[in-house]
């Protein structure tokens, strides 16, 4: 018996809307004409969809992480004032990145599944935590500088035949993908949809609810530590550079069909939500719309994404069961 590569429920649509986009670029761009402008599309989009992945772990188990885009400005500023510069510094620095974002999520994880509070107040919480202890600790000017072995992430690569110069980040990207597929493909991965739709199903077949919640949140929070390794080493220092982050993270798991409020959805359609918002932005930049509107389109591709999830149910439960002979 043949194995056939089979797709989760709910795949197919964002991997035709990736398709379309991604030829639409080849005709508004030149630089798409090359598998080296798809490649740096992947390197830009990298932070952004390891971040997905991340969120989406959160959201399959029915809560949010809202703290992601605080955590990558926090980590950002405190490479640079740790590193300063020293190529010396860069291992511990990022082992001590690390070690925060799986910290973070702890503590995300740990209040919402002890003491009982929603994970949306606890993350906005966590954000403004990390906003106000960053603008604290940097006056809102960062101080310091990356290295550049710390940078190499970021912006280096190695060398394919044909491809060119594969950047690290992308490699990096495509081994996370893999390892969540992998994860979510066992049965740790599968309870953890189960626990998003329905926890007290879980529970009386003896699964551990509040230690996969607990799990969902680290792997949230050491997966915002990477792309913030990624994005600092490609984008350089800044106060600001996970500004909205959270908001895109999500909007790219709600445009791969992963069901808000859990239990319905598949890590790879996630990762080709980010992946297509990343070539959605970078068309509209190409056929010179403002980037004012971005925030405006990933408003409306949530509403959509939303509503025709919401609409997919109802007619699911409409439909007539078939009868027994």
């Amino acid at each position: 018996m043949r194995w056939r590569p089979r797709l989760a429920e709910g795949t197919a649509p964002v991997l035709v809307v990736l398709a379309l986009l991604l030829v639409a670029l080849a005709f508004a761009g030149s630089a798409y004409s090359e598998p080296a402008g798809y490649l740096a599309l992947l390197k830009r989009a990298a932070p952004l969809v390891i971040l997905a992945i991340g969120q989406y772990f959160v959201i399959v188990s029915g809560g949010f992480d809202l703290s992601v885009g605080s955590l990558v400005t926090a980590e950002v500023v405190i490479a640079a004032r740790l590193i300063d510069g020293d190529d010396a510094n860069t291992a511990w620095v990022i082992a001590l990145l690390l070690g925060f974002g799986i910290l973070v999520g702890l503590v995300n994880g740990l209040i919402t599944t002890r003491l009982l509070v929603p994970s949306f107040i606890v993350t906005l919480g966590m954000l403004l935590v990390l906003d106000g202890a960053v603008f604290l600790w940097s006056g809102g000017a960062p101080r310091g500088a990356l290295s550049p072995s710390f940078r190499v992430f970021g912006r280096g690569g190695v060398d394919v035949p044909v491809l060119g110069q594969v950047p690290w980040s992308v490699i990096i990207l495509l081994v996370v993908l893999i390892a969540a597929v992998l994860f979510m493909r066992g049965g740790t991965g599968r309870t953890l949809v189960a626990v998003g739709d329905n926890e007290n199903a879980v529970r009386l077949a003896g699964g551990r609810v509040e230690a996969l919640r607990l799990l969902a949140f680290v792997l949230s929070g050491v997966l915002a530590a990477l792309a913030a390794i990624l994005l600092a080493g490609f984008a350089g220092v800044s106060a600001q550079v996970g500004q909205g982050l959270e908001f895109r993270a999500i909007t790219a798991v709600v445009l791969g069909g992963v069901l808000l409020g859990g239990g319905r959805g598949s890590v790879v359609a996630a990762a080709a939500g980010a992946l297509s918002l990343e070539a959605l932005f970078s068309l509209l930049n190409l056929l010179g719309v403002p980037a004012a509107l971005e925030s405006a389109v990933q408003g409306v591709i949530i509403i959509a994404a939303v509503a025709y999830a919401n609409l997919g149910g109802r007619l699911r439960l409409r439909k007539p069961s078939p009868s027994v002979p």
